[in-house]
């Protein structure tokens, strides 16, 4: 396979059909599929199947709903730009169960300045979940800002927070 191609798979969810994407180097996409819409958004080509990180992804997700794991050890290809990179390895930082406000992102990253910067980065991530921009709020503790729907933002959290039971 080229190196400029993304092996996709459909991953169903207890949230809802993903569609997940694969690099050569790793996991590069893990988004909610919105209605007779996909777009890598990425300039690869792609294909349909699977491959080791997309089987990994697969068996780490089914572990996570099933609150079994709490971390994510797929191997991850991060495209985007420096900021947005930087704002996303911070955002793995956040632990698990935890919150952080889009200001308390913005000190991470080390520029208080940069909140909206921040979420827009937050908001551009196209690995949902394993990178958990779902775990950021806004100061007042409201859940915004979140591609997949705030109802799955909320179902993340409290499943994080170990407030709901899926089996």
């Amino acid at each position: 396979m080229p190196k400029d191609t993304i092996t996709i798979a459909h991953i169903n969810t207890p949230i809802g059909t993903m569609t997940a994407g694969s690099t050569f180097k790793g996991i590069c996409m893990l988004e909610f599929e919105k209605k007779d819409e996909f777009k890598t958004k990425l300039d690869y080509s792609s294909v349909i199947g699977s491959n080791s990180f997309i089987k990994q992804l697969e068996k780490e997700l089914h572990e996570y709903f099933n609150k079994e794991r709490t971390s994510f050890t797929v191997q991850l290809d991060l495209i985007g730009t420096d900021f947005q990179i930087e704002v996303w390895k911070e955002l793995l930082n956040i632990p698990y169960g935890s919150t952080r406000t889009y200001k308390e992102q913005a000190i991470a990253v080390g520029n208080l300045k940069a909140i909206r910067a921040v979420a827009t980065a937050n908001g551009s991530n196209r690995i949902s979940i394993i990178i958990p921009c779902h775990r950021v709020i806004g100061s007042d503790g409201s859940l915004t800002g979140f591609g997949g729907g705030l109802w799955r933002k909320k179902f993340l959290l409290e499943l994080e927070s170990k407030q709901i039971n899926l089996f």
